[in-house]
């Protein structure tokens, strides 16, 4: 009596396969997260930047700086959430954090006016 040969996969060999899953996906899950983690405090950076340079904007045909971010034409990044904290004839300062990023802040100021922590030079985005 001849017994046909019977095809597929053991048992063994499909334990194996999702053991070898299982610890590939241990390795690459904790290194997207942290490189998600970066890119959005790089959108905040971003963010940031570019209100300065709406800021600039604004103050170069209105001779002071505004809070107003639908003044200035300005939308952040999705999810970016941006507090103007002050803004004079003098100069302005804002914050910026996104809930995906937390507990990361970034603040930026300009001209003479109380630099919001973490900044500590002007015209520099400074994160904590």
């Amino acid at each position: 009596m001849v017994r046909a040969k019977r095809r597929g996969f053991t048992l063994i060999e499909l334990l194996i396969v999702v053991v070898i899953i299982g610890i590939l996906a241990a390795i690459a899950v904790p290194k997207f997260t942290s490189t998600k983690g970066r890119a959005y405090a790089a959108s905040l950076k971003a963010d940031l930047r570019n209100l300065a340079s709406a800021q600039e904007s604004y103050f170069f045909v209105h001779a002071a700086y505004t809070t107003d971010t639908l003044a200035l034409n300005y939308k952040t990044t999705n999810g970016t959430q941006l507090q103007i904290v002050a803004a004079t004839s003098g100069g302005w300062s804002a914050i910026a954090t996104h809930p995906m990023s937390y507990p990361l802040t970034c603040a930026m100021f300009s001209g003479l006016i109380t630099a919001p922590a973490p900044a500590t030079a002007e015209g520099v985005v400074a994160c904590q």
